[in-house]
């Protein structure tokens, strides 16, 4: 034997082939479904061959394989829909043009501080969602996206935005709300689809006059003392918040199809007659937390209202007139210094005795009218970390059916929820940051519904199959790999709702248990194949699969219906 070892006379020029970033079989599928998610995988930056998708030849094609008709390579279709939502992207390369079909580009929830001028090339966009990114200027490049419908930027850190972003002539939604704009181009008038925008949480000290074609403007929290005479010419307006501003007068709004106008925590002391006659369709109308001192004889001019919330005012006398609104089924006057009327009449208790429903001053915060009279404890919208316990204090004792306390930045669930086990049966924790789930959510026995929508879910505690009434569970945006075993044991589901996951299969053997299972909605999930079992799921009225990598069943297959994807699954079972 040779005392010399045999060496690789080209080991210095190999390299180690790193892992892939992307599966090479979600790609493989993407070339066929024209769709590839890949939110939530802690991607730092986009791989290159996402890029460049559709024009490198695949490997299969350097093979010397013989293909089916379903496996023809050269039969792709261009990427029109692309989801980076959720990962660590701090740029977005400028090859981003190397994808001129994308339909939808999901960004959110990244670190991205700049975006490349080559998004302009993408012609066909209609959704760009950028929010919750460090953005602190928009391209002027975006604003050349001719057929951009929606374009999502809250919580970035945006002080101005460019004067062209008034060429979206095709834009119907557009929120900036969470930025740091302290004004607004004029050019915003030009946007004449626009139908939804939201300016909430900014520092906007005035509003352009050139909003005409609106049907919900959000300009909450700002710094707001007026607002434009032209928003009287916003014929198709229906909600209108202007929560958290500067406003001491009752806006002159004679705008014929508004229906809902929310005006708390601002400084209005006086409801102006002129002002009044002109909110014709009005039917909810919030002026909690203002100065307001008394209610004019003419507010019998608001004949569709049918809530009116003036708690946190200064009204010592109510105006008898109030008793003539022929539709009001809610009057909240909680925190007001009310003489000449009967305690007997106000107290929360009595509220279904009577026409409208009244109720006494309350701890701050906390809204004891929904916990005596409705059973419902809300504490959302606050972004806050936890849950103050005067919140759980002030409904102590009570049979709370509903807890809502979504859109904060919960990272555990709630310690005290359990207080309310033997009533609770709807609890709302969607849009926080829970990245587990608390075995004490096992523990409301009577819990039938369950929305954990939006958070960092990858699973669920075991004892859940012990939620024997449990009918709903939202689980759409969190981070599942897998259909949660644990639901397979809970017989009593009716709807599961798992979209925009990361979910690679499903076992329709424990499906098929499931007798009261009717909607099931996986799309925008892993799914290389779906099994033809699945056919057999009998009790499925809507099944959603859209939006996942799989070749077959085909789109057009997809598209006629549940009952006809369930049909074709079933002929293709094996005999």
């Amino acid at each position: 034997m040779s005392r010399f070892k045999k060496v690789d006379s080209l080991a210095g020029f190999r390299t180690e082939k790193p892992e892939p970033t992307v599966p090479y079989g979600l790609l493989k599928a993407a070339r066929k479904s024209g769709q590839l998610n890949l939110s939530g995988r802690g991607l730092t930056e986009v791989p290159q061959d996402v890029y460049r998708l559709n024009l490198d030849t695949p490997e299969e094609a350097n093979q010397n394989l013989s293909f089916g008709a379903s496996d023809r390579w050269w039969e792709q279709t261009d990427l029109t829909k692309l989801l980076l939502s959720s990962n660590q992207l701090t740029v977005l390369s400028d090859d981003i043009r190397l994808l001129p079909g994308l339909t939808t580009l999901d960004l959110h929830d990244n670190q991205l501080s700049s975006l490349p001028s080559t998004l302009g090339e993408l012609e066909q966009l209609q959704q760009l969602r950028l929010s919750h990114n460090k953005l602190s200027v928009l391209p002027v490049e975006v604003c050349t996206l001719k057929n951009l419908r929606s374009l999502t930027l809250q919580q970035n850190i945006l002080e101005t935005l460019p004067d062209e972003l008034g060429q979206l002539e095709n834009l119907t939604e557009l929120v900036l709300s969470n930025n740091r704009l302290k004004c607004l181009p004029s050019s915003l008038g030009n946007l004449t689809c626009l139908q939804t925008l939201d300016l909430s949480h900014n520092m906007l000290t005035c509003l352009p006059d050139s909003l005409t074609k609106l049907a919900m403007l959000d300009c909450s929290n700002n710094q707001l003392t007026g607002v434009p005479a032209s928003l009287s010419e916003m014929v198709a307006l229906e909600q209108l918040y202007l929560r958290h501003n500067k406003l001491r007068l009752l806006p002159k709004l004679p705008a014929s199809n508004l229906k809902e106008l929310y005006l708390g925590n601002n400084q209005i002391e006086v409801l102006e007659v002129e002002n009044l006659a002109g909110l014709a369709a009005i039917s909810l109308l919030e002026l909690r937390d203002n100065k307001i001192k008394d209610l004019p004889e003419q507010i019998t001019l608001l004949s569709t209202l049918s809530r009116l919330d003036l708690t946190n005012n200064d009204i010592a006398n109510l105006s008898a007139s109030v008793s003539l609104l022929p539709n009001l089924k809610m009057l909240l006057l909680e925190g007001n210094p009310l003489r000449g009327i009967r305690r007997d009449l106000l107290t929360p208790e009595r509220a279904d005795e009577t026409p409208t429903a009244m109720t006494l001053p309350s701890q701050a915060r906390v809204n004891v009218h929904n916990i005596k009279t409705l059973k419902v404890l809300e504490y959302s919208e606050k972004q806050a970390e936890n849950i103050p316990d005067e919140t759980f204090d002030a409904a102590a004792g009570e049979a709370i059916v509903t807890v809502n306390f979504s859109k904060n930045q919960l990272t555990t669930v709630p310690p005290r929820l359990v207080e309310f086990q033997s009533s609770v049966s709807e609890v709302n924790l969607g849009f926080n940051r829970l990245s587990c789930c608390s075995p004490d959510i096992c523990k409301l026995l009577q819990l039938t519904h369950i929305d954990l929508r939006n958070n960092q879910l990858s699973d669920l505690p075991s004892g859940l199959e012990n939620l024997t009434k449990l009918r709903s569970v939202i689980l759409s945006y969190n981070r599942f790999k897998s259909f949660p075993d644990v639901l397979y044991q809970i017989v009593s589901l009716e709807t599961v709702l798992l979209a925009n996951n990361q979910v690679g299969s499903v076992d329709p053997g424990s499906l098929k248990r499931m007798v009261h299972l009717s909607t099931l909605d996986l799309s925008n999930n892993d799914l290389l194949n779906i099994p033809p079992e699945l056919g057999l799921c009998t009790s499925l009225r809507c099944l959603s699969l859209e939006g996942n990598p799989f070749r077959t069943p085909r789109a057009a297959i997809v598209a006629k219906g549940t009952d006809s994807l369930l049909e074709y699954l079933r002929s293709r079972i094996p005999t």
